[in-house]
């Protein structure tokens, strides 16, 4: 799902005015267009258009892909565009199209077009109907959905924690195209993985943290609830850091040990009192 999250990192997720299909992949076409690699190489409006016409690129439940194929040298890159009111396309479930994603094919580029496509496609007949899709209130709503269905595609292929390493970094990914609200990652911020081993030390729980910062790794060791928060919660704040918990497994004398992340916040979220971790080093 690599061109996908591309597109959401560098902006290539638009709301579309109210229009018609073709109007909507005209839009779409140009912002490929826009990529300084591509630029006048090929009519991406007309090569799309006798795509189009050769086999409708619905999908359904709200969503179309259409694409070009090219002979040209590059990578595969696509555009997303959202539409609140929905497009008559002509999807083979009569519904309005509320998502086109549009994919720009190199020639070299056409397995890797045919795995995402598909994965794609996957993750929304798993997940979600048109109307879920076509209730989204705004564009931010639209850039967690398409991240909902990366995940949901990687999940397909990957094992679970690293389903879960490739989500996180997704997010982190997209938050460079739209300022997030509070509560959200910083859009610079570090994913930085550690691993925590916690036992019963008599009446109290002791705890190690293997981490390749250290600072950060002794940091994590202070917060003295830690494992109880990674065994109780898949992902929470501590400290201006988001923790994520990737697994976890029981070993004997009742020792733990739990994977996870810690991805410094934006350092206005930081509750007021509460004394940051130490920060990671460059």
């Amino acid at each position: 799902m690599k061109s996908l999250l591309e597109a959401l990192k560098e902006g290539r997720l638009i709301e579309l005015p109210e229009s018609d299909k073709e109007d909507a992949l005209e839009l779409l076409a140009h912002l490929i267009e826009a990529v300084p690699d591509i630029g006048s190489k090929v009519d991406l409006m007309k090569s799309v258009m006798e795509r189009e016409a050769q086999s409708n690129t619905a999908i359904g439940r709200g969503l179309a892909c259409p694409h070009c194929r090219v002979s040209a040298e590059g990578e595969l890159l696509c555009a997303v565009g959202w539409s609140p009111t929905g497009i008559d396309y002509g999807a083979p479930d009569g519904k309005r199209v509320h998502v086109l994603v549009m994919y720009y094919v190199p020639d070299k580029e056409r397995n890797s077009y045919l795995k995402e496509i598909s994965g794609l496609a996957k993750a929304v007949q798993a997940g979600d109907t048109i109307e879920t899709i076509a209730a989204l209130p705004d564009i931010q709503s639209v850039r967690e959905k398409l991240l909902d269905w990366v995940s949901l595609a990687i999940s397909e292929t990957a094992p679970d924690a690293k389903a879960r390493m490739i989500k996180l970094e997704a997010r982190q990914a997209a938050a460079a195209a739209a300022p997030p609200p509070a509560g959200t990652i910083a859009a610079d911020a570090r994913i930085i993985p550690f691993r925590l081993v916690a036992w019963k030390d008599g009446p109290t729980e002791s705890a190690l943290v293997l981490c390749r910062d250290p600072e950060l790794g002794e940091a994590l060791e202070k917060t003295g609830d830690l494992a109880a928060q990674l065994a109780g919660s898949k992902e929470f704040d501590s400290g201006g850091y988001r923790i994520a918990l990737l697994s976890e497994a029981l070993f004997s004398r009742d020792r733990k040990e739990y994977d996870a992340v810690a991805i410094q916040l934006r350092k206005a979220e930081t509750s007021p009192g509460t004394q940051p971790l130490a920060a990671p080093q460059a």
